[in-house]
């Protein structure tokens, strides 16, 4: 197989896992969001130390001790990810997987207005039409909640940030995925230790399918970021951008389709804004990709006359 299939085909699976996490989170109950999270942090430190055990990759480690700049950064995206994680769990749970899927859908736009204000890019037309129909869909959808939709703007937020640090860092999936969650990894077990003593905990309580359960959101979190990261490596960023598309539309399908989540006219109506906006951002994404491949290969012949 080619290795560019392959690269899509990994993507594919990438975001197809990401995509039914939905119907995973829920499995978990009676845990609660933050004992969810605790068990995620411990256990993907387990999955992510078991892929480099096999490929035997440990010479990282010293060369990253001795840049507390990564190191710093790294610490941040632990606690920014946190709190992705945290109130993506809860809000699967607590009955809002629509308004998280939006979190995700609206993520793109957040990470153009980042290069804005950070990076002090500069937006082509097409791009402020999107981000203007974004900003227009969380309006409508603000009146439809009744208040702003703040679960998916934390997610779109702290996933755009968390995005962010990781591209300033530069540090491999699997090396930053074990920092990260060594960081986090004191915090989680205080909290495991704490519910265990005010037997409040579930694990270990609720039977040997839940703590398999418990303990497979290791497995869950770093499976699909092993496959995103092979996919990374192997086929163009405007691919990836819009296979990126198939985790949202998937959480919306289980929220929808599963969970049954009412859906009035106005939702409908916001939704159908922010599919409009990222519809236009991706055609202007690939247009502009095709002008500059047409300018690239006219560059030769020009300088050869």
């Amino acid at each position: 197989m080619p290795d560019s299939r392959r690269g899509v085909l990994y993507g594919i699976a990438a975001y197809v896992m990401w995509g039914l996490f939905p119907l995973y989170w829920p499995l978990l109950k009676p845990s609660g969001a933050v004992e969810i999270l605790a068990h995620r942090m411990v256990w993907s430190l387990v999955a992510v130390i078991a892929v480099l055990v096999v490929r035997r990759h440990w010479s990282w480690f010293r060369e990253l001790a001795g840049q507390p700049r990564k190191l710093l950064l790294l610490t941040l995206a632990a606690v920014v990810v946190s709190v992705n994680w945290g109130v993506y769990i809860y809000a699967v749970n607590a009955g809002h997987v629509v308004e998280s899927a939006l979190g995700y859908f609206i993520n793109p736009l957040v990470s153009v207005l980042f290069g804005v204000m950070i990076f002090r890019e500069r937006l082509r037309p097409w791009q402020w039409v999107a981000v203007g129909l974004g900003t227009l869909a969380v309006v409508v959808l603000t009146v439809d909640y009744g208040r702003p939709p703040w679960i998916a703007l934390v997610l779109a937020v702290s996933f755009g940030t968390y995005g962010l640090i990781k591209k300033s860092a530069n540090v491999g999936a699997a090396e930053s995925l074990t920092v990260e969650t060594l960081v986090l990894l004191l915090p989680a077990l205080a909290y495991l230790v704490f519910l265990q003593v005010q037997g409040t905990s579930t694990f270990g309580n609720e039977g040997l399918g839940h703590a398999a359960l418990l303990a497979g959101a290791g497995l869950v979190t770093a499976i699909p970021l092993m496959c995103f990261t092979a996919a990374a490596i192997r086929v163009p960023l405007t691919l990836i951008g819009l296979l990126q598309y198939i985790a949202p539309i998937l959480q919306f399908l289980c929220g929808v389709l599963v969970a049954h989540e009412t859906m009035p006219p106005s939702r409908w109506a916001g939704f159908t804004i922010i599919w409009l906006a990222l519809a236009v951002f991706s055609w202007e994404g690939l247009h502009n990709a095709h002008t500059v491949r047409r300018a690239a290969k006219r560059a030769p012949a020009l300088e050869a006359v």
